[in-house]
């Protein structure tokens, strides 16, 4: 009898032991196959700029690939952040989840990052962060990493007496903080050279306008580093335009078709390009297995490379300036 009692208390081990262990498998199978929903608000989604039209395309591949559903919802302009406040908000009111951000503010979007957090939303963000520590990952290029590769590469191409000017995106975004932050110390001591740092607003025409008149103010000027797409580009086009590409060495930050071009037309001296659809790519793949409760990076460095006239048409380099898929170009 004793034997028998000591039998079946094993069983009953041995069914709760099975009941709950195929609970746990039945909730993880549930969670791996559910169709997670993601909300991505960039800056801007504007054709008119590869950078954000290839980091998008990323996004959306790999939401198709995940079996995510994914909703982009972007401002005009990328210096917009009472808009991009706005789409927040109404993200949060869709209750997704996970919100994938790129912030056009250091600041200015912490009190609907942290209700999002509140209401057990997930953030990842994209090529930005804040000053706060809201996010559950961040997906984005080392951006003093990216300044000081193009400082050290400014430094050789000018002497101790070279004037040099910065045109900058938006002020007081993490991305132009920090490359400036990084060209400066790259330039090492040539930084005492640069004379002037103006900000385009992420504005073609508007980088173009203020590089004219920084011509115009110091004419033995003999560089412009831009900062991001929308102040190289735009600093190229007025350098070009009034025929100073002798005079004046063209550098930047993000690649274009454009910025290609001008490159092999001798206007730019050098980019530092951006893995911009490998970004968007891992910003939903991390997302999507933070989710689904797998192990992932909750700081990925989606890395950049330095392009000059030199080494653009090597194989590892047209992955990158000659889009789109540039997942393996490391």
């Amino acid at each position: 009898m004793k034997k028998r009692k000591q039998w079946l208390m094993l069983v009953c081990i041995a069914l709760a032991i099975c009941l709950v262990s195929g609970g746990m498998l039945y909730i993880r199978q549930k969670n791996y196959s559910k169709k997670w929903s993601l909300i991505y608000i960039p800056k801007t989604e504007d054709g008119t700029n590869d950078f954000w039209t290839s980091l998008i395309s990323g996004t959306r591949m790999a939401a198709l690939e995940c079996g995510a559903s994914l909703e982009i919802l972007a401002p005009r302009r990328e210096q917009d952040v009472e808009m991009q406040n706005r789409l927040l908000k109404k993200a949060i009111e869709k209750q997704p989840d996970a919100i994938l951000f790129s912030p056009s503010s250091f600041d200015a979007s912490d009190e609907l990052l942290q209700e999002a957090r509140d209401k057990g939303i997930k953030i990842t963000f994209i090529d930005s962060y804040t000053e706060k520590n809201i996010q559950d990952l961040t997906v984005a290029t080392d951006n003093l990493e990216a300044g000081k590769q193009l400082g050290e590469y400014a430094r050789t191409l000018v002497n101790k007496d070279s004037k040099i000017a910065i045109v900058c995106h938006v002020k007081g975004v993490s991305t132009a903080v920090e490359r400036e932050q990084g060209f400066r110390e790259g330039l090492g001591d040539y930084n005492k050279n640069v004379v002037d740092v103006v900000y385009c607003n992420s504005q073609f025409d508007k980088a173009f306008q203020l590089t004219e008149e920084l011509m115009e103010k110091y004419p033995d000027l003999e560089m412009i580093a831009g900062m991001n797409e929308y102040s190289s580009v735009g600093a190229a086009r007025a350098v070009q335009k009034n025929g100073k590409e002798g005079q004046i060495q063209v550098i930047g930050v993000d690649s274009s078709q454009e910025a290609v071009q001008l490159m092999e037309k001798g206007v730019f001296k050098g980019i530092v390009v951006q893995k911009a659809f490998k970004m968007g790519y891992l910003g939903v793949t991390e997302t999507v297995r933070m989710l689904q409760g797998k192990p992932y990076d909750e700081n990925v460095d989606s890395g950049c490379q330095l392009v000059t006239p030199e080494n653009m048409y090597s194989s590892e380099i047209e992955k990158l300036i000659f889009p789109f898929n540039v997942l393996g170009a490391d």
